[in-house]
Parts: structure tokens; sequence; C-alpha cells
């Protein structure tokens, strides 16, 4: 089985997780493409799509956003797990879900589920602007990703992908189509 595993990253964090992602899923046996959003082939060639992105003020980067917006009809055709890297600070601030406003695009590609990992903050990665925001919110640097978690979600997928394969694929039901018309 085809996966891709795809990112949005400013400063490396984000892609850190996918990469440790993509190598849960190759432990299964799933051939496994991982590559930056920007980079990431669409999701035809795929039976299954992994996304996630750092989160910058609750909201994804603009890289995994687009290709969500390009690929969105292809995507929902598919199995999609979505994942975003942010909440920083002892303990990981904002806690929940709340941290990134993630409704639109779980919407826009019928994702399975949405998992919030943890950040990480290297203040000599940040720019002069995300200094300041740091400092204002007196933040410390610090790694809080939990790779424990982020391998045992992967491997939960490579379990639900494993499922998959002894299945038949569902048939999705696209509420605007009716009889093969738009």
């Amino acid at each position: 089985m085809r996966v891709l595993v795809t990112w949005a990253t400013k400063h490396g964090g984000t892609a850190e997780i996918g990469e440790a992602i993509a190598e849960e899923l190759r432990a299964k046996d799933l051939e496994v493409t991982a590559l930056p959003a920007e980079d990431a082939p669409p999701p035809d060639e795929f039976e299954a799509v992994i996304i996630g992105s750092g989160a910058y003020m609750g909201k994804w980067l603009k890289a995994a956003l687009e290709y969500v917006g390009q690929y969105e009809l292809a995507l929902r055709q598919r199995p999609v797990w979505l994942f975003t890297s942010g909440p920083i600070g002892e303990p990981p601030r904002p806690e929940d879900e709340d941290a990134v406003d993630i409704a639109a695009t779980m919407h826009a590609t019928n994702a399975r589920a949405h998992r919030l990992f943890p950040g990480r903050i290297d203040r000599k990665k940040l720019g002069f602007a995300e200094r300041a925001i740091v400092m204002a919110l007196r933040v410390p640097d610090g790694d809080w990703r939990n790779w424990d978690d982020i391998r045992a979600w992967a491997r939960e997928i490579g379990h639900a992908l494993a499922k998959n394969r002894a299945e038949p694929a569902p048939v999705n039901y696209c509420p605007w189509d009716v009889g093969g018309r738009w």
C-alpha cells in the first residue's frame, strides 16, 4: 500500500514529526513517500495520505493549506489523517484541540482523525518578530514533542491501513454529486 506523509514546517520541527511517522509506517511494510507539502505529488498516486503542519497563531501554514485546497476532492476519496505541531511550554499551552483551527481542513479532507502534538522552540532559529512573541509569552526554549506518543499514533494508522487492505474500499458519498452530474 502506498502512503504519502506530507507536512508544512517553518523551522523543521514538524518535518521531524513527519519523518518519524513515515519511519513507523515503513516498519509496517507500507510503501511511504515523505515530503514537504510544497514538493508533494498529487494524492492520486497513494492509497492513504497523512498531512501535517506547524501551527502559528492557531493556524496551519500556507503550504499545507494550499495542498489541501488544491487536492481536496482527491483527498476525500482516500483515508486521510491530519496532525498539527505547535503548542509549547509545560504543560503545553494551549492544552487542547482549541490550539489550532482545524475544523475546515478536517471537513475538506474528510479526515479520519486529527492529532495535536506539542512542538519545540529554539530561539536561534526564530526571526525577530517570532522572538518578540516568545519573549512576551515567556516561553522558554525547549522541545515538548513526545516521540513515544507520535510513534504510537503512527502505529495506530498502520494498523488501520492493514485492516483496510483486508477489506474492500468504502464508497465515499459526495452530497453534491447526483447521478454522476455536478
